[in-house]
């Protein structure tokens, strides 16, 4: 196992400045996907350390019902007999270290091929394997030559592998490049190590911004590339990206990536060109810095960093192409431009917080795995600045969402491994964790 060298600089300055809430037109970068209008410093390099509050507080059982009503079968979300949430509300996690040393970790998943590892994607541009719990010495992927990390919601921001990796090799990164414009690109690999010289990019995605830059790719239970691009930075959406169909920048993209070049959905909204670009799955998005499908039922949790109010949590059917989740007519669920604008426009969220609770959402999972009844059906999210972990359930009348723990982290990310449990990476600390229950 590897042991962390230290923080940045920077990093001190975010500990103290992500909890405060920060006023309109002078917004924080602090969080990865946060955001801000103002020029972004480059990345120190004197390690500071700072210590970091124990991860295994003991939550809070304060419950809390959004205001906004769910859609009329909210409750058909959860469906497999399997998949029935606990009466057990609100249940009591912990966070348990697995493997530390990581140069700021974003990222977390699996291969889908019963290898039982983990990848670890790190700022810089590099992809780690973890296997049972140690990491091992030399790196999946070192792309560092090519990535541009310098402002903070830059760098190496996800890994996706193919639903056939085990038989193709094929993968999949998200990252912006020396310019600072988003890349998606394929890889391909055998055993524990990539060919970082046989980079095939499918797409390459103007920024002009160095913020907001969305930074998934993951595969839906259809088979196609998923991938969320933010508005293209500064702060409240100067180019109206979010509501311009002829712009790849403030949506969710949809794509066929099995060969190259890629290929259109024949279901996506705008397959045929006609009235928006062809690769657009949804609208409307400020940043959607993680989002995720529930692997019982194929539905799609997306969580949208706010602009100077509210984070907020977007639930989307399975299927279901062409919405629009109002940004930047609407901030959660509230009018953003305008007090008249109309909500009935726009599909709503499903919970809301305000920056008292935190400033930047971080996306997590529905939890399927087997180890932790309790857990079985909650969507488990949190906040980068706060360090709250979040649990989300539907319930008569709405959505009901309670505090699982004050983990005292950066969360940059929540992960799944093959088993359908959860992990939590810890941007400030370099530490991966497991999702356990007390």
């Amino acid at each position: 196992m590897r042991f962390s060298t230290g923080l940045s600089m920077l990093i001190l300055v975010m500990a103290l400045a992500a909890c405060s809430v920060p006023g309109p037109g002078n917004r924080s970068a602090d969080a990865p996907g946060r955001g801000a209008a103002t020029p972004v410093p480059t990345i120190p390099t004197v390690p500071v350390p700072v210590e970091q509050p124990a991860a295994t507080a003991l939550a809070a059982a304060t419950t809390v019902t959004t205001v906004t009503p769910p859609p009329a079968d909210a409750t058909s979300v959860i469906t497999a007999p399997t998949a029935q949430a606990s009466a057990v509300w609100p249940p009591r996690i912990r966070l348990q270290p697995v493997a530390s040393g990581f140069d700021r970790p974003l990222y977390v998943t699996h291969a889908g091929d019963g290898s039982g590892r983990l990848f670890v994607v790190e700022k810089v541009g590099r992809i780690n394997v973890v296997r049972d719990g140690q990491v091992l010495a030399e790196p999946f992927l070192d792309i560092t030559d090519r990535v541009g990390s310098r402002a903070n919601e830059q760098g190496l921001l996800s890994v996706a592998f193919h639903p056939r990796y085990q038989d193709n090799g094929w993968f999949f990164v998200n990252y912006t490049n020396q310019e600072g414009d988003t890349v998606i690109a394929r890889f391909s690999a055998a055993g524990d190590r990539a060919d970082a010289a046989g980079e095939q990019i499918l797409l390459t995605i103007d920024q002009p911004y160095g913020n907001h830059n969305g930074g998934l790719v993951t595969f839906g239970p259809d088979g196609m590339l998923y991938i969320g691009m933010g508005d293209g930075g500064s702060a409240n959406d100067p180019l109206g990206a979010g509501q311009d169909r002829t712009t790849l920048l403030g949506k969710i993209l949809r794509i066929n990536v099995n060969g190259l070049p890629y290929t259109i959905p024949g279901d996506n909204p705008w397959a045929s060109g006609d009235g928006g670009r062809q690769e657009i799955w949804t609208v409307g998005v400020r940043n959607p810095w993680r989002f995720s499908f529930d692997r019982a039922t194929g539905d799609l949790f997306i969580a949208d960093v706010g602009q100077n109010r509210l984070e907020e949590v977007h639930l989307l059917r399975a299927g279901q192409g062409g919405a629009n989740l109002g940004w930047n007519v609407m901030e959660g669920d509230d009018c953003f431009r305008d007090t008249n604008c109309d909500r009935a426009a726009f599909e709503a969220p499903i919970t809301v917080y305000p920056h008292n609770s935190g400033c930047s959402v971080t996306g997590g999972y529905v939890y399927r795995g087997a180890s932790f009844a309790a857990l079985q059906g909650v969507y488990v999210f949190g906040d980068f600045c706060s360090g709250t972990i979040w649990g989300l359930r539907p319930s008569a009348g709405g959505w009901e969402r309670a505090e699982l723990l004050q983990s005292g982290l950066q969360i940059a990310s929540f992960g799944e491994d093959e088993a359908g449990e959860l992990y939590v990476t810890g941007y400030g600390d370099g530490i991966l964790y497991r999702i356990t229950m007390e």
